[in-house]
């Protein structure tokens, strides 16, 4: 089951960039999808994310000129090859279904409201 981006093999330089790209912007945000354009379950997320007023950064690897590195890199990094690839406050939570279980499980605003991605309702304008 390989996936094929642009027909050659991608280097491991390449992966190494990718993936300090990819922690790069975990650590600087406090949610961030990778995801794709056409997804149906990474539009599921981001309109839930929307939904709920959450702060998040949107990597659409099918726009970025180093997408299929960066879905590599974090294969390698998570384990996971599917997209949506969320992080919430620097930590791997999953995919769609991870997302949904949490939210369904009334453990997703808080985590997101610790992280800072939800504003405090009762917190001062």
């Amino acid at each position: 089951m390989g996936t094929v981006w642009s027909g050659r093999q991608t280097s491991k330089q390449e992966i190494e960039m990718a993936l300090s790209k990819a922690k790069q912007l975990v650590s600087a945000n406090p949610v961030v999808v990778f995801s794709k354009t056409w997804c149906g379950y990474c539009k599921g997320v981001k309109k839930l994310f929307s939904e709920l007023n959450v702060t998040y950064k949107v990597v659409e690897l099918d726009e970025e000129s180093d997408g299929g590195e960066i879905q590599a890199a974090l294969k390698e990094w998570t384990g996971q090859s599917t997209v949506p690839n969320v992080f919430i406050g620097g930590k791997h939570i999953g995919g769609s279904d991870a997302v949904m279980e949490k939210h369904r499980a009334g453990k997703l605003v808080p985590l997101l409201t610790e992280a800072g991605a939800i504003a405090n309702s009762s917190a001062q304008l």
